[in-house]
């Protein structure tokens, strides 16, 4: 599938690091180095702007080795980039650990990935079909 972008960072475009791989890196594109001390959220832009088909979506997903390693997240994981949108993709980071952390220019710091999406045309009923599982939910089939 082609994809229109725009670049205006001074990073490579994003791509995937192996034949299986289903997202790409989403570098920083930032003047200055920015430390996010524990708690501390903040947008980090990519320098990024694209246009999906009608249908589709970009997931902005943490990178799973600066969460295990750092406590960087992404705080609405995944954020959604709707085809409409033409505007730079922003990441909304978190530092959930207890250590500040400094995120430099062209660090990797989410996944996008892109994915194929339905839209749904609501049938309101006065009620549901039995299931197996019925109203259960939140831990109620077990812990293991």
């Amino acid at each position: 599938m082609k994809i229109k972008i725009i670049n205006t960072s001074d990073s490579t475009l994003p791509h995937y690091e192996t034949p299986s791989s289903a997202g790409m890196d989403l570098r920083a594109s930032i003047q200055e180095e920015i430390t996010l001390q524990p708690l501390e959220r903040t947008i980090v832009k990519t320098g990024l702007f694209i246009e999906l088909p009608h249908g589709y979506e970009a997931q902005v997903r943490p990178r799973s080795g600066l969460a295990a390693k750092h406590g960087i997240t992404v705080l609405n994981a995944p954020g959604t980039v709707d085809a409409d949108y033409r505007g730079e993709i922003g990441v909304i980071l978190v530092n959930l650990s207890n250590d500040p952390y400094t995120i430099s220019r062209g660090e990797r710091v989410a996944q996008l990935v892109i994915a194929k999406h339905e839209r749904a045309d609501w049938s309101e009923v006065e009620e549901l079909s039995n299931s197996e599982r019925g109203s259960g939910g939140f831990g109620s089939t077990g812990k293991q």
